[in-house]
């Protein structure tokens, strides 16, 4: 049998499964995914699960049934001689060939060169991190203090959610810039600073952290004591797409043909976080990306001309949670602003049509 090989089953890699089912495959043909968990996370609610207000049970789906699971770590791609190298869980190693490749590893921390950050801090950027994070917040005395570096979307929606979850903390958000979630209207980020500071969640703005040790971070280099620091304030693509020798932009995002494949390999694609695209990284334009590649790989496998010009990658708009009763976000694109009650129940919405959706 050929090989469609899936890496990693984020967003963009479970739209690709969720879209292709037995009967779009060639006949010699057969998916195979390369993930180390078993299930399908929602990396979008992982702040809730660092919170400890949503089981790990609350934020997976199953893969579909028809693709074969490969459980492994990857370390290597070699494009030229189509073949993965993977590290598997009982940590042998193993080469694995493929015919076509859609490669979704996502993305990791980016620290900045900050010393003692990735030493000293906790992460939600990986559901295993994101467990550690949970346990250590669950273990803190009461009135302990945690600092949450970064406040774009990530950043607010865990420093609301451990307000929730945990009153008796003193919890600061720390940002680079005048004002918090940058890429938002003025009005919603004025919006979620208000519930910040109704909620007695100190928001740093202006902050260069210089330095993080095991007990406090460096603000302009003055010592603020935190007993947990968690990282939000940026992320970069996985280890093992920055090392592919091909070409990328300046933030190490791979750069693509208009059909989503690498220049020279037409049966390699990159969806998601890893890949070089005109908006910012999220799970909606992952899966936007996705139905496209689904698109093309059809096309190949028919032999078919591939488009001159491919559809834009039009997103409906973000929405982002303040706990379990606000909310704030934009719809149709970016057009429109909601706050309050409405923007909570229309993102809660769209999680349970997306579990919905994927079976459950």
């Amino acid at each position: 049998m050929r090989k469609l090989v899936i890496v990693g089953g984020g967003y963009g890699g479970m739209k690709v499964m969720q879209q292709l089912s037995t009967k779009d495959l060639p006949h010699d043909y057969e998916i195979i995914l390369v993930d180390k968990l078993p299930y399908h996370c929602f990396k979008t609610e992982y702040y809730a699960l660092a919170a400890g207000t949503e089981s790990d049970h609350e934020i997976r789906v199953p893969f579909p049934k028809h693709v074969r699971h490969q459980f492994g770590t990857v370390q290597n791609i070699d494009l030229a001689e189509k073949k993965i190298s993977i590290t598997t869980d009982q940590a042998k190693s193993e080469v694995l060939e493929y015919d076509k490749i859609v490669i979704g590893l996502g993305a990791t921390d980016k620290y900045h060169g900050v010393p003692g950050a990735k030493e000293h801090t906790f992460s939600i950027q990986s559901m295993e991190n994101t467990r550690r994070t949970y346990e250590a917040i669950s273990n803190l005395p009461p009135h302990s203090s945690v600092s949450v570096v970064g406040a774009g979307l990530s950043g607010v929606e865990l420093a609301a959610e451990l307000r929730e979850s945990r009153h008796d903390l003193n919890i600061r958000l720390f940002d680079r810039g005048e004002t918090i979630l940058p890429m938002f209207p003025r009005r919603l980020s004025t919006y979620v600073t208000s519930w910040f500071q109704k909620h007695d969640v100190e928001i740093v703005s202006n902050s260069d952290i210089t330095r993080v040790s095991a007990d406090a971070l460096y603000n302009h280099d003055e010592r603020i004591k935190a007993d947990a620091v968690i990282w939000t304030a940026g992320v970069q693509p996985s280890n093992v797409t920055r090392e592919l020798d091909v070409e990328k932009d300046d933030k190490k995002q791979i750069i693509l043909t208009k059909h989503h494949h690498i220049p020279d390999y037409p049966d390699a694609f990159v969806v998601g976080d890893c890949a070089s695209l005109p908006h910012a990284p999220s799970a909606q334009l992952a899966e936007k990306q996705g139905e496209q590649i689904v698109d093309i790989l059809k096309l190949q496998w028919k032999g078919e001309k591939l488009p001159d010009t491919m559809p834009d990658l039009k997103l409906k708009g973000t929405l982002g949670s303040l706990g379990k009763k606000k909310g704030f976000g934009t719809m149709m694109g970016e057009k429109a602003a909601v706050t309050g009650r409405v923007a909570r129940l229309l993102k809660s919405g769209v999680l349970w049509m997306y579990k919905y959706h994927s079976g459950v």
